[in-house]
């Protein structure tokens, strides 16, 4: 007989005593006597059911309720005193979050039943899986090979000095990857600062990346550091650097060149020990041809190169993301709702992501505050209910014949030429290495 995983929290009294004497059958049951400790067992092992005991001392549940909600996928069952159901909110609390409850003293038989078609409920849908807590506590959550493949290039990266230049669509996670790197390089002691070199005014960016004098300009009273000195030690993030102004490009070389830099109104020059990482989400390479970014600082930074997956080539790991986002955003959801309906995971399945990681984010977050229902629908996700099956396969077919078509016949056009049959598709070198693998075309 399968042998089914029971985690017991105990509420108030030890779980121990309570459960003792009941004949579990084919369960075994893991009691905890807190929940902190239920916490710490949750990291490391997964659990389709959970048993509420007992009544938390104090007024309100509150930490209770929070427990639940980061938990959510699991299937509830409070066992408590008669008494606690005459609170409103101890009341609203089995409302939310539990699929049954008993009183006590318990009644074996029933709670058998109970346990069982919980079981057999949890095992129907899609949980999030648990996997081993070293993967849940990295930034780029996922299993499949685009983010494996990503992880490895970033573990290979990480113990250099060199400039990293990161490509990847908007919100495909280019900070993200850039943190990683960070955080395994040996500055990780030190700071991490991200600068957005798009959202900073024109008439600012040198001051804010350099740092001004005393008296450098109208407004300026007081010396000041810039962003890349503050990083000394640690690693300066430059995202969108496609959008640094000219003018401030031939600065930024001179400090990839001598790493020194100068403040605003100062002639003194000042030694920054700071490891760069850059990031776009358009073609450098385009912006160097059509005269809007420096050839010698393109490959300046160019040292390591780093291509981030967009989300619809990392399909595998659609599920797992969706349901890590609702567990991290528990707190700002409806307590009714409880999960994915089957048609709205299809619908997360079959659409593109354009907007790549941060529209899924945004998609489950609105979707989580604004559903009626205890599951979320395709329409709470402002998604499309996908096609049936037939002429969804018939397009996809076609859809990747074209796609192998075209990548054959930019080979055959570039002699082979990778790095000429990518500018020609208008995707990177590493983009284009992975459709290859894709379909199966020796280059």
């Amino acid at each position: 007989m399968l042998n089914k995983q029971l985690l017991c929290v105990s509420l108030g009294k030890p779980a121990a005593p309570l459960v003792a004497g009941l004949a579990w059958d084919d369960w075994t049951v893991h009691a905890v006597a807190s929940l902190k400790e239920a916490s710490r067992v949750l990291r490391e092992q997964s659990f389709l059911v959970g048993l509420l005991l007992g009544m938390a001392h104090g007024d309100a549940p509150d930490e209770i309720d929070s427990f639940l909600r980061q938990h959510w996928a699991m299937q509830w069952i409070g066992v408590f005193p008669p008494h606690a159901l005459q609170s409103p909110d101890w009341r609203r609390l089995v409302a939310d979050h539990c699929c049954d409850f008993h009183t006590l003293p318990i009644d074996p038989l029933r709670l058998s039943h109970t346990l069982g078609h919980a079981h057999g409920h949890a095992a129907l849908r899609e949980a999030p899986a648990a996997g081993p807590a070293r993967q849940r506590d990295m930034p780029l959550k996922g299993h499949g090979g685009a983010i494996l493949r990503l992880r490895r290039q970033i573990a290979q990266v990480a113990g250099a000095t060199a400039p990293v230049l990161i490509w990847g669509e908007s919100g495909s996670g280019k900070e993200l990857t850039a943190q990683a790197i960070h955080a395994q390089s040996p500055r990780a002691a030190g700071p991490f600062v991200p600068i957005n070199c798009g959202a900073i005014p024109a008439s600012l960016i040198q001051s804010e990346l350099f740092g001004h004098e005393r008296g450098a300009f109208t407004g300026a009273a007081c010396g000041k550091r810039g962003l890349i000195e503050s990083a000394a030690g640690g690693t300066v993030f430059l995202d969108e650097i496609g959008d640094l102004p000219m003018e401030l490009q031939s600065n930024l070389l001179r400090f990839l060149q001598e790493k020194t830099i100068y403040r605003l109104g100062s002639t003194q020059s000042i030694e920054v020990d700071v490891r760069v990482i850059a990031a776009s989400h358009v073609n450098l390479q385009k912006a160097v041809a059509g005269g809007t970014f420096r050839e010698d600082l393109y490959y300046r930074l160019n040292v390591l190169a780093l291509d981030v997956p967009p989300l619809r080539e990392r399909r595998e790991d659609l599920l797992l993301l969706t349901n890590h986002f609702f567990t991290l955003y528990a707190d700002e959801r409806a307590p009714r709702v409880k999960g994915f309906s089957g048609k709205a995971l299809e619908a997360i399945k079959a659409h593109d992501w354009p907007g790549n990681v941060r529209e899924l984010i945004n998609r489950v977050r609105r979707a989580a505050v604004m559903a009626e229902g205890r599951l979320i629908s395709p329409q709470d996700l402002g998604l499309e209910v996908p096609p049936r099956r037939g002429n969804g396969e018939a397009l996809d077919g076609i859809r990747l014949r074209a796609e192998r078509a075209a990548i054959e016949a930019s080979l055959q056009r570039s002699g082979k030429n990778i790095s000429q049959a990518a500018r020609e598709l208008g995707v990177s070198r590493m983009t284009l290495y992975r459709l290859l693998a894709k379909h199966g075309i020796d280059s």
